[in-house]
């Protein structure tokens, strides 16, 4: 219950913070109208746009600055093109959804794994570049603040003294660079070791990021209104304080909560409306263009993926673009959704509808308006299965993008709309291979955040709705007023809304009535007897584990795969890939346990998976980390022959001189030799420490021995030693239990293991699976 609780804390805390910035916006703008926002935005300057965007660069082009840093820091340096490409990715992702460690973290993994990089490198340089971020923030915003004082007193919240807020957001960097300069040995941090940072690089990091945002302010300075003549050392003053705001209060991208601030700081300064178009043109140019310029580099990569590879891109990070694709076309869907809720909740341009008038009759105009608004929710909700890869969230988005593409044009001649419905749509085509998950868009779990993330769209989509016609004075005629002029644009924002909002809780209500969410249970007879059928089909030995019984079971919808899982408090760890023959079975499997866990709050894990499928656990969000290697015997060239193998020849031929016969108890002869097979288990297990194991290892149970061949050494007409055999369709031969009487003679397990082996050969089997070699 507590877990569940803090789970959904977090975003409702979000989205608390977001309605009060809201409200603090409404107070801000209070005589202030939409048009007065419109209008400093159209007679906004180009020569303060393309100086806005050269500063933009530059400062994407610094956070390049944060990995080089930490790549040395950890002392594995690569090469400048890949640096960059990791850094731009990932900052231009994570800006758009807010300081999200999970997300740049996921994004480097990614990369910097098929560069060589273990996963505790990638860890370490997640950490010096969040420290990078907040260094830089502290030691500019301090010194700012020590300098230039701000009157925080306009911030009812806060009636700190600006110097000695200022002095405080000092003393970390100073405590950083002292402890690297004075500590020799690393810091302990829980279980782990981290080395200090000396200052040699310590200094350098805490300028890149200072001049990082530094940089960043300078990008909304450009954007100001001229009456806006506070000098930059004020102005950056403000961005910091309210930047520092944003990101403690976990909103994506700090939305609302960095305007408002801005808004309360600088309103005697420049009137309200002015400085709400530059910070929504600041929005524009400093995240969401990146964002887009990242999903279009993507989207071309994909498209010619097949052409011959002549640019360092492909050839570099071609592997792990399939892995990004669904999460860059993820935000941008729900972003294109949110830009075409914004649409319809402000008025359309005048001459626009002037024009329209002459074409299509108002009808078309009112259904496309309210079109737009239904998919705009549409393309909300779809995000969420783009990013599980759906093949039928694919279909659906381009079947709404072009409905979306269409209706903007048709409710107002929104072209700039349709453009960016379009780019998305361009990325779209070429990607479908990537989305191939033949599941229900009903049967995805949408997480607290995603949840969030749509409320606050709806909820801005309103505000600026009722921000745009606070003129109008509302009555119950509003609902029924249909004309191309200016009056009736309140009223098709009404409506609009009302259409948006009852497709949300469409959905919702939709998702509320699924069937209840499958309980993991032990397997009882009948699915044992189909994993049997299954595992006895699969080329891989481990599959055979799923017969002890003490593991959940995870069947396809035709019961022809499955995986097995067992359930530790938050763990849910699944032994091995699922055992499936086609790899869309594989996939889906896997897929359907990853949102399992999801809706029990659980942690998945796959224990022991093949390497050729570590691409399948990178696109399901998961981190890779090595604990072993897999030891397998080529049968096909196995022999005793030879001087190499004398050894091995003489300890088999000296057994069988002293009495001892190898031979195969077929599974419908074991019931007879189970007392003599307990027999030996008991024996071998008292000389053993600690008790019988299970998950990935069986365990003396007479079910699980019975359900195949025993592989048994005799001396006379006792059994002194036995094995059960895990046979994989034809191809893979392996043992699980190995057992003998201690009292008997030295190499036995060695004689059991060689004649199995030798066994194996004669029936044609390819492999000897000889299990996993930890930390090799």
């Amino acid at each position: 219950m507590k877990t569940q609780f803090t789970r959904y804390a977090g975003p409702c805390i979000g989205l608390l913070l977001f309605a009060a910035a809201l409200w603090v916006l409404r107070e801000a703008l209070a005589e202030n109208r939409y048009r007065d926002v419109t209008a400093y935005l159209r007679q906004l300057p180009v020569i303060q746009l393309l100086a806005a965007l050269v500063v933009t660069a530059l400062s994407y082009l610094i956070t390049t600055g944060y990995d080089w840093l930490a790549l040395r820091y950890i002392r594995r340096p690569l090469p400048w093109p890949k640096v960059g490409f990791a850094a731009l990715l990932s900052y231009a992702f994570s800006n758009s959804v807010g300081l999200s460690v999970l997300t740049s973290s996921s994004l480097r993994y990614r990369l910097y794994s098929s560069w060589g990089l273990t996963t505790v490198d990638i860890a370490r340089i997640v950490l010096f570049t969040t420290l990078t971020l907040w260094l830089g923030i502290l030691t500019v915003g301090g010194g700012v603040l020590l300098l230039d004082p701000l009157d925080l007193n306009r911030l009812p919240w806060l009636t700190l003294d600006s110097r000695l807020l200022g002095g405080s957001m000092l003393v970390l960097p100073t405590v950083y660079v002292l402890l690297g300069a004075l500590r020799r040995q690393p810091l302990p941090v829980g279980p782990w070791e981290l080395p200090i940072v000396r200052p040699h690089l310590a200094l350098p990091q805490i300028a890149v990021g200072a001049l990082d945002w530094v940089m960043a302010s300078a990008v909304l300075y450009t954007l100001l209104p001229p009456t806006a003549t506070l000098g930059f050392h004020h102005i950056l003053g403000v961005f910091l304080v309210a930047q520092i705001a944003g990101l403690l209060s976990h909103i994506p991208g700090g939305l609302g909560v960095f305007e408002s601030l801005v808004l309360l700081m600088l309103q005697d300064e420049a009137p309200s409306a002015d400085l709400l178009g530059a910070l929504l043109v600041y929005r524009l140019i400093y995240y969401l263009l990146p964002l887009a310029l990242a999903a279009i580099a993507l989207g071309l990569y994909e498209l010619r993926h097949q052409k011959e590879r002549i640019l360092w891109l492909p050839h570099k990070i071609g592997p792990w673009v399939p892995v990004l694709l669904p999460h860059i076309f993820a935000l941008m869907t729900l972003i294109s959704g949110a830009v075409l809720l914004f649409s319809v909740a402000t008025p359309a341009l005048e001459i626009r509808l002037k024009w329209l008038k002459d074409l299509i009759p108002l009808s078309v105009l009112e259904i496309s308006h309210f079109i737009s608004s239904l998919v705009g929710v549409g393309l909300l909700v779809l995000a969420r299965g783009l990013q599980r890869r759906l093949d039928a969230a694919w279909l659906l988005a381009v079947a709404f993008l072009g409905a979306g593409i269409a209706a903007s044009l048709l409710k107002g001649a929104d072209y700039e709309e349709a453009l960016i419905l379009t780019v998305l749509l361009a990325g779209l085509l070429p990607s479908r291979r990537q989305f191939y998950r033949r599941a229900s868009l009903f049967s995805e779990r949408f997480t607290p955040g995603w949840l969030a993330a749509i409320a606050v769209v709806l909820l801005c989509s309103l505000w600026l709705g009722f921000f745009s016609y606070k003129h109008v004075e509302y009555s119950a005629e509003l609902w029924w007023d249909f004309s191309f002029s200016g009056q009736g644009e309140a009223p098709r924002f009404l409506r609009a809304m009302v259409g948006a909002i009852g497709a949300a809780l469409f959905f919702g209500i939709a998702k509320l009535l699924q069937p209840a969410v499958f309980e993991p249970t032990l397997p009882g007879p009948e699915e044992l007897r189909h994993a049997q059928a299954v595992a006895a089909a699969f080329p891989r030995t481990y599959a055979h584990l799923a017969l002890l019984g003490e593991k959940a079971l995870l069947f396809n919808a035709e019961r022809s795969a499955f995986l097995m899982y067992a359930v530790q408090g938050r763990t849910w760890a699944a032994m091995g890939d699922p055992i499936a023959r086609r790899e869309e079975d594989r996939q889906e499997l896997a897929w359907q346990f990853r949102e399992l866990c999801e809706r029990h709050n659980g942690w998945p894990v796959f224990y022991q998976v093949h390497p050729g499928h570590l691409g399948l656990y990178v696109e399901l969000g998961l981190t890779l980390l090595k604990f072993g290697e897999e030891a397998r015997v080529a049968l096909t060239t196995f022999s005793l022959d030879g001087k190499a193998r004398k050894t091995m020849r003489n300890s088999v031929n000296r057994l069988e001189r002293e009495g001892y016969h190898f031979m195969i108890v077929d599974a419908e002869a074991v019931t007879p030799l189970l007392p003599q097979l307990k027999s030996v288990s008991d024996a071998w297990l008292g000389g053993k420490a600690g008790r019988e194991k299970c998950f990935s290892l069986g365990y003396f149970d007479e079910d699980y021995l019975r359900a195949g061949s025993v592989a048994v050494v005799r001396q006379g007409d006792r059994v002194v030693a036995f094995a059960n055999l895990w046979q994989g369709a034809g191809e893979e031969l392996s043992v699980d239990l190995m057992r003998y009487a201690p009292d008997h003679a030295q190499g036995l397990m060695d004689y059991l293991l060689l004649k199995i082996m030798l066994w194996g050969r004669e029936q044609g089997y390819a492999w000897f699976n000889l299990g996993m070699a930890p930390l090799s």
